[in-house]
């Protein structure tokens, strides 16, 4: 987008003004940062499931959701004194510069590539020197999604496995591991090392371009597709769920999985 700001955006900018006004909505102006949380959260959600079915037409509707949301968040600090969207469009205009001054600021930069490498060490500069690297990651993130974003940190300085047989190595050895966890019985090693194999799950999606949240949500939504049809096969066939055996489910299973 270039040239002046969309008077539709204006206009919801005054929306959100008039609404946390004394004459306002109860509910905007009974709001606090806090309390927005998890609409934020569950806004987000749905503009990723809008994005997986790759429907515009859901995107656009909660990129909407979600623009109103963060403007309510900052009209909120505004009114507290805190910061405005003014300073809130300098900081990310000035953190964009600094990371990226080959395009943005020639004059201080034009040997920057924008590698991956040289993107963190553009980020190390800003970070106070007894700050980790993966002070950054949410800590309310997804597990998959954390474990994936802190090998993407980690490596960028190193820390990291050469190769896909590398990695590919680990989850076996954390497997190997779980399951001598399992034969011991003893439940707190089970959790470590369930976690553990987790992680390296996680790690492998780096090595082959998936990432773990993604791909996981795709099999649970196969999953759902095919178990649904394995209800209304069931149901087509007078076949009652909670009294076939296993390899009568079975059979249904794999009668749907051939067909989807």
């Amino acid at each position: 987008m270039t040239g002046p700001v969309p008077p539709e955006l204006e206009e919801l900018i005054l929306v959100v003004h008039q609404l946390r006004s004394e004459q306002g909505c109860p509910w905007d102006r009974a709001q606090t940062r806090r309390s927005l949380l998890p609409y934020l959260v569950e806004e987000t959600y749905e503009l990723a499931e809008g994005i997986e079915r790759e429907d515009t037409d859901s995107q656009c509707s909660e990129l909407g959701d979600l623009l109103y949301l963060l403007l309510l968040v900052v009209r909120i600090a505004e009114e507290r004194g805190a910061f405005d969207l003014s300073e809130v469009s300098r900081r990310i205009v000035s953190k964009m510069r600094r990371r990226h001054p080959g395009i943005l600021s020639p004059a201080e930069g034009s040997g920057f590539s924008g590698a991956a490498e040289e993107w963190e060490a553009a980020k190390a500069l800003e970070r106070p020197v007894d700050r980790s690297i993966l002070d950054g990651i949410p800590k309310t993130l997804p597990a998959l999604i954390h474990s994936h974003r802190a090998g993407e940190k980690v490596s960028r300085v190193g820390f990291d496995w050469p190769d896909l047989e590398g990695v590919r190595a680990k989850v076996t050895e954390e497997l190997e591991e779980l399951d001598a966890a399992i034969a011991s019985r003893d439940q707190a090693a089970i959790h470590h090392e369930y976690g553990d194999l987790l992680m390296a799950v996680a790690n492998l999606g780096r090595f082959v371009g998936v990432g773990p949240e993604e791909a996981l949500r795709a099999a649970n939504q196969r999953f759902d597709d095919r178990f649904r049809a394995l209800e209304g096969l069931a149901r087509l066939r007078r076949l009652d769920l909670h009294r076939a055996d296993i390899a009568q489910l079975e059979l249904l299973w794999q009668e749907v999985k051939a067909s989807r």
